[in-house]
């Protein structure tokens, strides 16, 4: 009964962290508009449910509950200029505060995030390798850096999947792709790909190539440029740039 009981108060904790019930939560208002409606579907409320009961029973699963729906917080649906595609968060201690690639200051650069800045480095003018991994000022100016599988169980790299949360960024991506006048989806890796075979290509710029990881980088994600490419587009089409520099946040 004890345990009940504490399953019951972490899922009604998370879900009030995330929902803005206690005045926590800074989610665009589309994009909780968005969670408020999936938050009532049996596969969201059995998601939440079994992310509470591990988190009950002492499982350290990242991110930290205030950061799990963070990629909501910087630019409402309609203001998304560009989505980079994730997997599921970084599962060390520390590494994952809810934007997918992005890390937490102080944290060492994990070797995806390393490739991707060697081909900034190559594709934007000035770019310098920043000292840390923290992305906020993309998602600040408009870029979705949006995993996903939203939470994972620490040091086990895949252990949601399957969970829901699928369900969820797939209604995310269709949002996105029905009522977001254009932006660029940069997806990459197989399990990106999968999930921007329905984005309308006539509205939206779909960038498509290998993942950043080292085991993928050189198959042809070095020298994709599609960092200046996203740039192109968002100009021809009349909306701003993403400056993509990073060292002066250092």
């Amino acid at each position: 009964m004890a345990f009940l009981l504490s399953v019951i108060y972490y899922q009604f904790q998370y879900l009030a962290l995330q929902y803005n019930n206690l005045g926590i939560s800074m989610i665009k208002p589309q994009w909780q508009q968005l969670i408020n409606s999936e938050s009532k579907k049996d596969y969201f409320q059995t998601l939440t449910a079994e992310i509470a009961s591990q988190r009950a029973s002492g499982l350290s699963i990242f991110p930290a509950e205030k950061d799990v729906f963070n990629a909501f917080n910087y630019a409402d649906l309609l203001d998304v200029k560009v989505v980079i595609l994730g997997q599921d968060p970084y599962h060390g201690e520390g590494q994952a505060h809810g934007l997918a690639f992005s890390v937490q200051h102080g944290i060492k650069i994990p070797p995806s995030l390393v490739n991707m800045y060697k081909e900034l480095v190559t594709d934007i003018d000035g770019f310098e390798k920043p000292k840390n991994g923290c992305l906020t000022h993309w998602a600040e100016q408009g870029v979705l850096l949006l995993n996903t599988v939203l939470t994972v169980q620490q040091a086990n790299a895949h252990s949601h999947a399957k969970l829901g949360w699928e369900t969820f960024t797939e209604q995310v991506i269709n949002e996105l792709n029905e009522k977001n006048d254009g932006c660029v989806f940069i997806l990459w890796g197989a399990h990106a790909h999968k999930k921007g075979k329905n984005i309308n290509k006539e509205k939206h710029l779909v960038l498509a190539g290998p993942h950043p990881s080292p085991l993928s980088a050189y198959r042809g994600f070095f020298g994709c440029k599609h960092f200046s490419q996203a740039n192109t587009w968002l100009t021809k089409h009349e909306i701003g740039q993403i400056d993509w520099h990073l060292y002066q946040f250092d």
